[in-house]
């Protein structure tokens, strides 16, 4: 997701090499310091998460919160003490994965703005307490600190970044789902669990294609593709200054893209409240406030309105077939 600061009634046009200067200071020693330094925290985070995970099943029951919440991550501590380095295997795996499914969405976006000329960060690599979050970072941004002026360059930075995650996260759905162990589960035992992860229809169609099983074991590179899946759907929603709606805005302008992100909108509040009214996890409750805030502050106009041309017009679909595989009507159900 890229963050797009809303400039574009206060810009002041600047000579082109003040512009080069001030682009290139993105890239400067104390700004690609912080850079490494948030991405090697999240990995950290996300490599202790998915190890978490790994040894989640031998963990002795500890029903006090500091218990649930150091646990797993002693419990990772002591594993790979004693030698068994596994569940650090693992982590390794799952944080390779989620990085770098997340680094490509975000990279999507910095190179169509470097491509038009356009300031931007490189990515934030936002860190998440691991334990406390499924996947140890709460994602990562860019910042884009000059408007976009133009139709096109407004398509191809919003479309950029979710195709080029998708285009990683499918492999990796892939190889996660074809390396999975058969969980020993019967249909019957798991309806009467207590939490359980759907899949998206991209995984449901894979696994129907490959003739795979139902019911796996956790897996780290899976479970990195099904959280950017997740991400990516999120991101492609019609609305604001989300990727989906800078593309909705490029292809049908200011009136429908407004229309739009108000309908989705009210439907993912609808989905948030039909989920609690069925006694599930309101997984979009939260997301709705966010649409809500993106619905009052708008979208930024663009000042060129040449047309798109077909061959974008064709990836605006394909972005929309992307979404349909993604999303997750009810990401987490209870049983």
């Amino acid at each position: 997701m890229q963050n797009a600061d809303q400039p574009y009634l206060f810009t002041e046009f600047q000579p082109a090499h003040t512009l080069v200067r001030t682009r290139e200071a993105e890239l400067s020693g104390p700004r690609i310091l912080l850079h490494s330094v948030l991405l090697f925290i999240t990995g950290i985070c996300t490599t202790l998460t998915g190890a978490a995970f790994a040894v989640q099943p031998h963990v002795q029951d500890d029903s006090s919160s500091i218990g649930l919440l150091f646990a797993p991550i002693i419990a990772v501590i002591t594993e790979t003490a004693s030698g068994n380095l596994e569940p650090l295997t693992k982590g390794l795996l799952f944080s390779f994965t989620l990085l770098t499914i997340l680094a490509a969405h975000e990279f999507g976006h910095y190179f169509a703005c470097r491509h038009y000329g356009i300031r931007a960060t490189l990515p934030y690599f936002i860190p998440a307490p691991p334990t406390i979050t499924p996947f140890g970072t709460f994602g990562a941004v860019i910042k884009i600190k000059a408007p976009i002026t133009s139709r096109r360059a407004l398509f191809d930075i919003g479309i950029a970044g979710p195709l080029a995650g998708f285009a990683f996260a499918l492999p990796a759905a892939i190889v996660g789902l074809i390396t999975a162990t058969p969980a020993a589960i019967s249909d019957a035992v798991a309806e009467s669990g207590a939490t359980q992860f759907n899949d998206p229809l991209l995984f449901i169609l894979i696994s129907k294609l490959l003739g795979l099983p139902k019911w796996i074991e956790w897996n780290p590179i899976y479970w990195a593709a099904w959280g950017t899946v997740l991400v990516t759907a999120l991101n492609l929603f019609p609305v604001g200054q989300l990727d989906g709606g800078h593309v909705l805005y490029a292809v049908f302008g200011k009136r429908v893209h407004k229309l739009i992100s108000i309908i989705v909108a009210i439907s993912v509040g609808a989905l948030a409240v039909t989920a609690i009214v069925l006694g599930q996890p309101p997984v979009y409750a939260l997301w709705t406030l966010v649409l809500l805030f993106l619905l009052k502050v708008g979208h930024p106009p663009v000042m060129e309105e040449e047309p798109l041309g077909k061959a974008r017009l064709v990836l605006a679909v394909l972005a929309v077939l992307v979404f349909l595989l993604c999303f997750m009507p009810f990401p987490i159900t209870l049983s």
